[in-house]
This record gives structure tokens, sequence and C-alpha cells, in this order.
């Protein structure tokens, strides 16, 4: 069943009002990512009835997760909304344990193979150095010189794929991130979601806050007081950018 939000109006009785909203947006950040922002925004308020809600909120405990939206609504439950602008965007965070094992897997290979052109790299060095008529270069000798370049290709891949690892996120498949809230839910442009590629337990809303496939509830141990005390940073960190607040240190 899709649900719709309520048509939700906020006015602000201030000759600046115009500039606030705009200064929420992050450096860097699109501007339909920001218009998928708001429109999860007013998916919380008006249909999971939160009255609490935080954008770029960084939840407590041994992850320190940033999540891009959270709020919490009647019952105390907790909704988490990630934003996704893009097939790209969607990617680096909903891959499995098993896409995790296959790239592990791919990482092993490369390795053995730049052990391997190592080594040839070495022997051709050796022959070069042997075969050097008096006077010449052996580093201009063709065989090395290939030997060499194939393994700089091998190495410039296995950084590459190390690089990769590094980033690697099975967040929306991971149990300690299931555990962060009640709901979680995908705020993505119409059609860019099927049904059949989302994750387990996830919700789907569009950019008009309509509610494409309803979040399902998880039990989870009931703590909310960190979530509403992390929804509070969020909230004085973002009206003070907004309104243009700084704080500074006494460096004395």
């Amino acid at each position: 069943m899709e649900t719709k939000a309520r048509e939700l109006t906020i006015e602000i009785n201030d000759d600046e009002a115009d500039s606030l909203l705009p200064a929420l947006k992050l450096s860097g950040e699109t501007d339909l990512t920001y218009q998928l922002k708001w429109a999860a925004w007013r998916w919380l308020y008006s249909v999971a009835g939160c009255r609490s809600i935080g954008m770029e909120v960084k939840l407590e405990g041994p992850f320190g997760r940033v999540v891009d939206l959270v709020g919490v609504g009647k019952g105390n439950v907790v909704y988490i909304v990630e934003v996704k602008s893009s097939k790209n965007d969607l990617r680096r965070d909903i891959r499995t344990s098993s896409d995790r094992e296959r790239a592990l897997g791919q990482l092993k290979t490369l390795e053995d193979a730049a052990n391997l052109t190592a080594s040839v790299m070495d022997d051709a060095r050796k022959h070069a150095v042997e075969c050097a008529d008096e006077g010449s270069e052996w580093r201009d000798n063709p065989t090395y010189i290939a030997a060499k370049r194939d393994h700089r290709q091998i190495e410039d891949r296995l950084a590459a794929k190390n690089r990769a690892l590094e980033r690697f996120s099975t967040k929306f498949h991971d149990p300690s991130f299931l555990a962060c809230a009640d709901f979680h839910v995908l705020a993505t442009p119409s059609g860019l979601v099927t049904r059949a590629e989302l994750p387990p337990f996830w919700g789907l809303i569009d950019e008009d806050a309509q509610t494409i496939v309803a979040p399902v509830q998880k039990q989870i141990r009931r703590n909310t007081l960190h979530v509403l005390r992390a929804i509070s940073k969020s909230n004085t960190r973002d009206l003070m950018k907004a309104c243009g607040v700084r704080i500074s240190r006494d460096q004395s």
C-alpha cells in the first residue's frame, strides 16, 4: 500500500528565512540529495509521526555511524533514513558479506600475481645485467622493460583493490547497524530501487515522501536516550550553521 505524506508547510517569520534552509546543505551535496533529505524529513514528521528529527546525526556506540536522518516517533520507536540519489551511491552500501568475500578472493589473486611478476622482473633484471655489453645500460633491455611494466600494472591494480576494500561497506545488511533502530528506510528517486533490490528489513520512500514499501519493525533493545541526545547535538549544530554562529576556543 502506498502512503503519501500529508502536505506540510513550514513558516519561519524572519526576513532571512530563505537563507536558513540552504545553509543546512552540506558542501558538495547535490540538489537532488538535499531534496530527498527534506522529503525524508516530511515523511518522518507526517507519516511516521516523529517529533524529534535530526539530519546528519552521529549515533553513539562503537562504530559512531553518521546517518542521513534519524527520528523518534510514538512509543519511542526509532527511525533511520538513508538517502541515495543514484545507483552508484546505492551500491557503496548495499553490498553483502558474500560480496566482501569475493572481493577478498580477488585481492588474494592480485597479491599472488604481484609476487609472481616481481619474481619475473627480478629474473629479467639479472638477465639484463649479465647480457649487457660493456658501456651499455642494462635497464634498456626489452625483456626487463616488459617485466617491469607488467609488474607495475599489477601493483596499480592491487593498490586500487586495497583502496576499494578500505571503503567497502555492507552497512545495509550489517546486523549492528540494523540493531540501531526499530525501522530502517531508504529515500531514493522514484524507480531507482525495485522491491527485489531492497535489502531485508528496509522500507522505501521517494522524492515526494510517498511510502513505496513500508518498513518492517524489528525487535531491538529499547534505549532511545542516546538517540535523542544525538539528535539534539545534530540540531544544535545545524542551527548554529544556519545562523552563522561560530565557537572559538581560547588558545591562551
